[in-house]
């Protein structure tokens, strides 16, 4: 890769060589990428001549580069942060975007005199001031957790009295103190506030020290009523502690643990919240990779991680954040997150045995949550089949709409137990009494042969669409590239039998057509692609089941 001309080449050598923001402009003026650099002079350079320039992404990206400017700053770190604010501002195309902040809500301790939580954005920060606390991805268990607050502490619910001369039920019942009719002195709301605060950050263990002092100091002065209320809001937490929260260590360690699962254009990260040595929280997030280059985990992992910790509150920041790989520039991260916290903060990869567990737990979560938006996809394409399968049909040119698709796959271990699976979806959605088993019988113990694999399979498969008119599906995909293809044509051809066949290659996510050199592309975002990979890894998914059948079998003989 070059520059694409003199203009941008003059560009690039007039950058600086200090830390600041870069932004690159498509010819209709657009901002289409956004990057941060300790060096812009190297940083920008190593776009058209480094090593990145083999890059799948960069390959599309630069040609449309037109124009390419700068904001130079005082550190890595300022810069980081001006990153972050001209992503959310610009939103460019081939960056890393998690889902807008405002979509996710957050507890807001209002700025008044006698404070209230709420729930709201933080997009309305500006218009509503106070102290914010999240954010929270699952709704259900927001309202559940303000329940529980509204139980153990007695804040203001009203924002403006509902009588003049008496209190409303809520203080009846004993989820106010009465603020509107002065039954508390503000002074004594104030204590109130700052419990309710500590149980937001997850500081329960230091709420209840500080709940216990405040019933002792309240028994000592006959108080015996107010004591009463703290000794039922220590109660309250210990149960919530005892049911809601799983113990890590004794340790008042705050932890987050942070895994991410991909396939296609879909990204799931998830995060366990370890606070004061409980896990007492997990946030999930989903986005769609606009990158084109979707192997490039490094830039989603750092990306995600500066867009979720910027929402947060500098107090609600961990000591150690744990990942499954590290990415460039962790500690650029570190000594921003160290800034904010005014506690050094580590980011590092799974080292202990209990590390390793949690990290394993969060990753299963994101697999568990990428397998679900998966499904989610699925039944939109189940639910407008026709649509896709014209959009098939267009674009494979095939003679026939897609009714029934069959895809084929090959499992074995260096040539040990092959076997063969044959998967059938009909108008999108599987149907497993028609999937099928194979055992091979011409490959030897021990060889890996896979074109010869498929050629048994779809003849034993072919032969009984011949002799005994087996229903011949519309589409047959071949999970492999072109050499897999043309043994499926020889072997249709052995048969005189005219068929769609396919074959879908898993490192580009390529679709090869019988006599055809050049791949045929679906978007990233096709819901096509999606069920082609669904379908493929469904066929996959049933070989490696039957494989581990045979060998455990193999084993006990």
């Amino acid at each position: 890769m070059s520059f694409k001309n003199e203009e941008i080449k003059k560009q690039v050598k007039l950058m600086p060589k200090l830390p600041g923001c870069y932004q690159y402009f498509d010819k209709s003026g657009e901002i289409i990428y956004i990057g941060k650099a300790k060096n812009l002079y190297n940083r920008v350079n190593s776009y058209f001549m480094g090593d990145k320039k083999n890059s799948p992404k960069l390959q599309v990206m630069v040609p449309q580069i037109e124009r390419i400017e700068c904001i130079v700053v005082n550190s890595e770190i300022e810069a980081l942060i001006l990153e972050n604010e001209l992503i959310k501002k610009h939103k460019p195309k081939y960056n890393v975007l998690l889902k807008d902040d405002k979509k996710f809500p957050y507890f807001v301790i209002t700025n008044e005199d006698y404070p209230r939580i709420i729930i709201a954005r933080k997009a309305n920060k500006n218009a509503l001031k106070g102290k914010y606390y999240g954010p929270y991805t699952d709704a259900r268990a927001m309202h559940a957790t303000l329940e529980l607050i509204n139980k153990i502490f007695p804040i203001k619910k009203c924002k403006t009295p509902k009588y003049k001369t008496r209190t409303c039920l809520y203080y009846d019942i004993g989820q106010c103190c009465g603020t509107c009719q002065n039954k508390i002195t503000k002074q004594d709301y104030a204590n109130i506030i700052k419990n309710v605060s500590l149980f937001l950050s997850g500081k329960r263990k230091e709420l209840l020290k500080v709940l216990k002092k405040q019933m002792d100091l309240a028994s000592s002065k006959q108080e015996f009523e107010k004591a009463l209320l703290y000794r039922n809001s220590i109660r309250d937490i210990e149960k919530t502690l005892e049911k809601q929260n799983v113990i890590i260590n004794s340790t008042n360690s705050n932890y987050d643990y942070i895994a991410l699962s991909s396939d296609a254009n879909l990204i799931c990260i998830s995060i366990l919240l370890i606070r004061q040595g409980r896990l007492i929280s997990k946030k999930d997030f989903s986005f769609t990779q606009n990158s084109i280059d979707k192997e490039n985990l490094s830039e989603i992992t750092e990306s995600a991680l500066r867009q979720y910790y910027i929402m947060l509150d500098d107090e609600q920041l961990p000591q150690k954040i744990i990942l499954t790989n590290l990415f460039d520039d962790v500690e650029v991260y570190q000594q921003w997150l160290t800034l904010r916290l005014k506690k050094e903060v580590k980011i590092t990869t799974a080292k202990g045995k209990k590390d390793k567990e949690l990290i394993g737990l969060a990753q299963k979560n994101a697999d568990y949550n990428l397998e679900q938006l998966k499904l989610k996809e699925l039944s939109k394409i189940q639910n407008d089949y026709n649509e896709i399968g014209c959009y098939i049909q267009e674009k494979l040119k095939l003679d026939k709409f897609p009714h029934t698709i069959e895809c084929y796959d090959i499992s074995h271990i260096q040539g040990t137990n092959t076997v063969a699976s044959g998967v059938y979806f009909e108008n999108g959605q599987p149907k497993k009494s028609m999937y099928r088993k194979y055992k091979l019988k011409t490959i030897q113990k021990g060889e890996v042969d896979d074109f010869k694999s498929m050629k048994e399979v779809l003849s034993r498969r072919f032969k009984r669409f011949t002799e005994v008119k087996t229903p011949i599906p519309d589409l047959i995909i071949i999970d492999g590239g072109k050499g897999q293809l043309s043994s499926v044509v020889d072997v249709a051809k052995e048969f005189d039998l005219k068929l769609n066949i396919v074959s879908l290659a898993k490192r580009e996510e390529e679709i090869f057509l019988p006599d055809q050199s050049a791949p045929v592309i679906f978007a990233q975002s096709s819901p096509a692609l999606h069920l082609f990979q669904r379908i493929r890894d469904e066929a996959h998914r049933f070989a490696i089941t039957f494989h581990r059948q045979s060998r455990s079998k193999t084993m006990f003989k």
